[in-house]
């Protein structure tokens, strides 16, 4: 039954992938978006792939901080290994990839997988805020012309729906917040029974583990360096956006603030739960590249077409290289181990 409604869940997310890839490319020209792929500059995109691999490996290294700081020690090799078989989980299943990494990297290096869940959980928390401060700033420096696109597109949406649907939403906010209460006195007036449960004591080693993994990132001695490696991952984003405006002449006047509007923005398509933000992303930055910076719809869509499928393709061999190494080192391990 659990697969059931995995596999149901799984198809619902797609279909809103499909349906917002309609919904991007539709009334547009056909011909006109595959004649543009076709004769983009393709030397753009290959040096925005190699870009894309350096953000991943400044995300491996940065989450090897978090690691050390709990008294393990990693290779950049594996770890880097192990956040790409991550991406490339998240590209089949949203939101499985953290769980993978942390799986692959807890088997390979013997490390609690509860620890390391909790850095990963502390990194994506990291990781919104910086997102959220880049967006501000983007708003900010580009009032104009972004501020009337975010009120258009996502806050009268919001406080449009909020409105409609205040009772709604106050009834479950309340209803959330008694079951908390309640759980908690619950858990006050009968943890010493609990206790007895073998269920009980899995769920709080469990979250003990997630608790000192998220606090990697507050006694962290080299604070630093993540925040340089944290300034290197976003820059390589922004770049990854940024030199594939070169390979479209409709694209090729935009420059590297405009960039950062389109990354920090189309970011939301990305986390969106759908299978690889298929669909969510090219929904956004196609309306981006529209409706700030007047880039005809077919060229948008199919810059939006072309970045998104180079960076899929980079996470599926990539990843599959990964997973390949990850598996040719255990068979190493097991012959050497066995002679």
């Amino acid at each position: 039954m659990k697969r059931v409604l995995s596999v149901f869940k799984y198809l619902i997310f797609l279909f809103l992938g499909v349906l917002f890839l309609w919904l991007a490319f539709r009334n547009l020209n056909g011909k006109e978006i595959i004649q543009q792929i076709l004769h983009a500059d393709y030397f753009w995109i290959v040096l925005s792939i190699i870009a894309g691999i350096l953000s991943h490996v400044a995300r491996a290294a940065r989450w090897n901080i978090l690691i050390g700081s709990m008294g393990y020690q990693t290779r950049l090799s594996t770890t880097f290994y192990a956040v790409m078989i991550g991406y490339l989980a998240n590209a089949a299943v949203p939101r499985l990839g953290e769980v993978t990494r942390c799986g692959v990297l807890s088997k390979k290096k013997n490390i609690p997988f509860t620890e390391l869940l909790g850095t990963v959980i502390a990194e994506r928390i990291f990781d919104m805020i910086v997102l959220f401060l880049i967006i501000l700033l983007v708003i900010l420096f580009q009032l104009d012309l972004v501020g009337v696109f975010v009120d258009k597109y996502v806050f009268t949406p919001l406080f449009s729906n909020f409105e409609n649907n205040l009772i709604p939403i106050l009834i479950a906010l309340g209803i959330f917040v008694g079951f908390i209460i309640f759980a908690f006195f619950i858990w006050r007036k009968f943890r010493t029974k609990l206790k007895r449960f073998a269920f009980y004591r899995k769920l709080s080693q469990f979250a003990k583990g997630m608790v000192a993994g998220v606090k990697t990132i507050m006694r962290m001695k080299n604070k630093g360096v993540f925040l340089v490696y944290t300034v290197l991952i976003w820059g390589m984003y922004a770049t990854m956006v940024y030199l594939p405006f070169f390979s479209l002449n409709a694209t090729s006047h935009l420059d590297f603030g405009d960039a950062l509007t389109v990354m920090s923005i189309g970011s939301l398509g990305i986390v969106a739960p759908v299978p690889g933000g298929i669909g969510t992303y090219h929904f956004i930055v196609k309306a981006i590249l529209f409706e700030l910076y007047g880039v005809n719809p077919s060229s948008a869509a199919s810059f939006a077409t072309i970045t998104h499928a180079a960076q899929s393709l980079m996470i599926l061999l990539v990843g599959g290289f990964s997973f390949l190494m990850l598996f040719l080192q255990r068979k190493k391990k097991i012959e050497n181990e066995l002679s």
